[in-house]
């Protein structure tokens, strides 16, 4: 692992991002340590994209404080970009280039050395072969997110961004998917911070959950501890009672 011991992943501080009278991300602090999974749940508007937009540093906090891999984003955000990559479905790759050419480009941008053997292996892995030579205007929806998560790995990431990772795969090819990424996780030491609506893969895949609502987080704890307090038998029931700000069952 290319990170010292004991330091944390991802640091958020007192992170706030404000649109004139719109407080989009109010307040919030949270860490993600090395071989983590954490789940950033909330509804359309909870601040979750904003969130990580601000992690990537293509939006400037209002206030707060972003460290990730040791680096302070506000003053060394590219010595972090180099270890980190996202990934999103509905963030298009370029169309009019196949997909073996949108992932040389990402890796050269990367400096990824033995570059087609990554892509090869890459390929493998998430049953990319018969897509390498195609457009990617020319991939279904489906195909478009292995894609996407093929890119957001090629420089073998230690901070892993995940918006809707499984999003329009069947749930063969979700399952697949979730299974190599939990043991990317766990042979790399890579931290994953996943935004999700698929609470399954969420139970599945995080051993923290923070919950979202008007820009501030308004809950956290595992899966378990999170379904102890509200007394469910499912996180999407939690999801909902914290989304329509209904009273917990159980105070923590």
């Amino acid at each position: 692992m290319r990170y010292a011991p004991r330091m944390d992943a991802i640091r958020v501080e007192a992170l706030t991002k404000r649109y004139e009278a719109t407080l989009a991300v109010d307040d919030i602090a949270f860490v993600v340590q090395p071989g983590e999974t954490v789940g950033l749940l909330g509804g359309n508007g909870a601040g979750k994209t904003t969130t990580i937009a601000m992690l990537l540093g293509l939006l400037v906090p209002s206030s707060g404080k972003i460290t990730v891999l040791g680096h302070n984003m506000a003053r060394d955000r590219y010595a972090a970009l180099a270890r980190m990559n996202f990934s999103s479905p509905y963030v298009a790759l370029p169309q009019r280039l196949t997909v073996a050419e949108n992932l040389r480009v990402y890796g050269h941008l990367y400096g990824v050395r033995h570059l087609e053997d990554r892509i090869a292996e890459l390929a493998r892995e998430l049953d990319l072969g018969d897509l390498l030579t195609r457009k990617a205007g020319q991939l279904s929806a489906g195909q478009k997110t292995r894609v996407a998560l093929a890119k957001s790995l090629i420089n073998r990431p230690d901070v892993l961004l995940l918006d809707e990772p499984t999003a329009s795969l069947d749930p063969d090819t979700g399952d697949m998917v979730r299974t190599w990424l939990e043991k990317y996780r766990a042979e790399s030491g890579c931290a994953i911070l996943l935004a999700s609506h698929n609470m399954d893969e969420v139970e599945r895949m995080c051993s923290m959950v923070l919950m979202m609502r008007k820009g501030r987080i308004v809950d956290r704890g595992s899966p378990a501890e999170l379904l102890e307090r509200y007394g469910q038998e499912d996180l999407e029931e939690v999801f909902l009672d914290i989304a329509r700000d209904r009273p917990r069952a159980v105070s923590p």
